[in-house]
């Protein structure tokens, strides 16, 4: 049966692949991106938030049967607060009424491997207080002290810490829809080809996120997880975190983290 899926980050990388493999199997997509999508909007902004969800529920008729919050950005600035947090979490606020009057409603969101980094808790705290001026002053003086990728961590963080929270509210639980994320490892995306074109940077990377089971994933590896994740067998499953990463999570984590 066809469904109606919004997802965010759709003209490239992980959300690109989605797309594609969603519509091909015949579901219709709202596409959300700066560009080349159903539905143009930058999700570093408010404005730009509150219009992607007006639109997206205007194309809809106000029923989805899926949200996926794939859009993302790494660089070490403010952004990643901007995008990753508030942008994700907006959407999944904003279009969740749309969700709850589908059948058989899913959500997903796109997470890291780098939200078990170090992280700057003034950041994630503020994140969670949903204080998005105190978490870009925060952000701001990370960026100042030359820590700049911890506004990436922490983005990462704040947003699997906010789907354990949210996932089991009457909002969410409580209407039927599972809210989970895959947080891969190093995936090739545009996103990632500074960090394979720099070959200091590169080597960082590979320590950063071992990954002893065949190495870097390809975007439909990530789009295929999810793509089950949001699913209608998907009933029970729920505030999950599923690491798609090669062995990389256990491997600097540990056994005793589970």
């Amino acid at each position: 049966m066809a469904r109606t899926i919004a997802l965010s980050g759709s003209a490239s990388g992980i959300g690109q692949a989605l797309a594609s493999m969603l519509r091909d199997a015949g579901d219709t997509v709202i596409g959300i991106d700066l560009r080349d999508a159903e539905v143009s909007a930058d999700l570093g902004g408010p404005d730009g938030r509150s219009r992607a969800v007006a639109e997206v529920l205007d194309l809809s008729g106000g029923t989805l049967d899926a949200v996926v919050a794939c859009a993302g950005v790494s660089e070490p600035t403010v952004l990643p607060v901007k995008v990753n947090y508030f942008g994700a979490v907006a959407l999944m606020e904003g279009l969740r009424p749309a969700l709850a009057r589908a059948e058989a409603p899913r959500a997903a969101v796109v997470g890291s491997i780098a939200g078990t980094h170090p992280v700057d808790e003034a950041i994630v705290r503020a994140c969670l207080d949903g204080d998005e001026a105190a978490a870009l002053q925060a952000a701001e003086k990370v960026v100042e002290a030359g820590a700049g990728y911890q506004t990436y961590t922490s983005s990462k963080s704040a947003l699997a810490q906010w789907l354990r929270r949210a996932c089991v509210t009457p909002e969410w639980a409580g209407a039927g829809i599972p809210l989970n994320a895959i947080a891969p490892g190093v995936v090739r995306t545009p996103m990632t080809e500074p960090l394979f074109a720099d070959e200091a940077m590169f080597q960082i990377m590979n320590e950063a996120v071992p990954m002893p089971l065949n190495g870097y994933a390809d975007a439909e590896v990530i789009a295929e997880a999810l793509r089950w994740l949001i699913s209608p067998v998907n009933t029970h499953m729920t505030g999950q975190v599923i690491y798609v990463d090669g062995g990389a999570e256990p491997s600097l984590r540990g056994p005793e983290v589970f």
